[in-house]
């Protein structure tokens, strides 16, 4: 069995646990502008990047790059989950929002500045909540250009609209985590290591009237319907843990030892 079949087992993760119950719809009209991010390192792992999204209707072209990240697991890259988070503060928390004193924000504590999955930045398929960490479907490696044009859900276009849009990068090299972090599980799946679920890189998405996305992109997937689902679905963990949460938990473990 392969690194890549082994990581389907994968489960999706709660990443986005509150549900949205309502939010405004775009108007029809002029519905044509541009968002763009710059990435900034959360939790020392030095991933950083830019984003830019292209919006026409409710069509969005989403251009990532990113570099610094976490490169690989056992003989594949490892992969990065990342979103579109929406409906909340619209910021990314700094070191303050580490609320448990472990040296790291883990996902719930930056929820209440960042908010829940808007849409899944995938490289095919769904892009909605329920593909939080489809994990054969995301970039992976230590850098990566994605492109990729998606519909949006009248919710991720309303907070990328008015600002509150975040793109947010997830999963660190436990190496660059403290001991007592590393030693931890998720706190979305506790059959998952924290260091595959924490945020790596996040920045707020500003419009402008810029109508072009960064040159260079690869088209890494096909245009694609989300849905408007705005919880998640968690699925269960099963037998055991999967190839990667192995992988993470043994460098964790080794790094205790030490």
């Amino acid at each position: 069995m392969n690194t890549k079949t082994r990581l389907l087992a994968v489960p999706a993760l709660a990443l986005g646990a509150l549900a949205l119950s309502s939010a405004p719809a775009l108007a029809h009209g002029d519905d044509s502008w541009s968002g763009q991010a710059t990435l900034g390192t959360m939790n020392n792992s030095g991933t950083t990047g830019q984003a830019m999204v292209d919006v026409h209707g409710m069509d969005a072209t989403v251009t990532v790059n990113v570099s610094g990240a976490a490169e690989t697991f056992m003989d594949g890259p490892f992969p990065h989950a990342q979103h579109i988070h929406i409906a909340a503060q619209g910021t990314c928390p700094g070191p303050d929002a580490d609320t448990d004193g472990d040296g790291v924000v883990n996902t719930t504590e930056g929820h209440p500045f960042y908010g829940h999955i808007g849409t899944s930045l995938t490289t095919e398929g769904d892009t909605s909540a329920d593909s939080a960490l489809a994990v054969e479907r995301f970039p992976g490696g230590s850098s990566y250009t994605y492109e990729r044009t998606l519909e949006l859900t009248p919710e991720t276009a309303a907070s990328l609209k008015d600002g509150s849009a975040v793109v947010v990068v997830h999963g660190v090299d436990p190496e660059r985590m403290p001991e007592a972090a590393a030693a931890k599980m998720s706190d979305l799946d506790p059959a998952l290591p924290a260091a595959a679920t924490l945020p790596a890189a996040c920045g707020t998405l500003a419009a402008s009237q810029m109508a072009a996305t960064p040159e260079g992109g690869a088209a890494t997937g096909i245009e694609a319907g989300a849905s408007n689902s705005a919880g998640l679905t968690v699925a269960g963990a099963g037998a055991g843990l999967t190839a990667l949460a192995l992988g993470i938990a043994a460098v964790a473990r080794r790094r205790t030892r030490a």
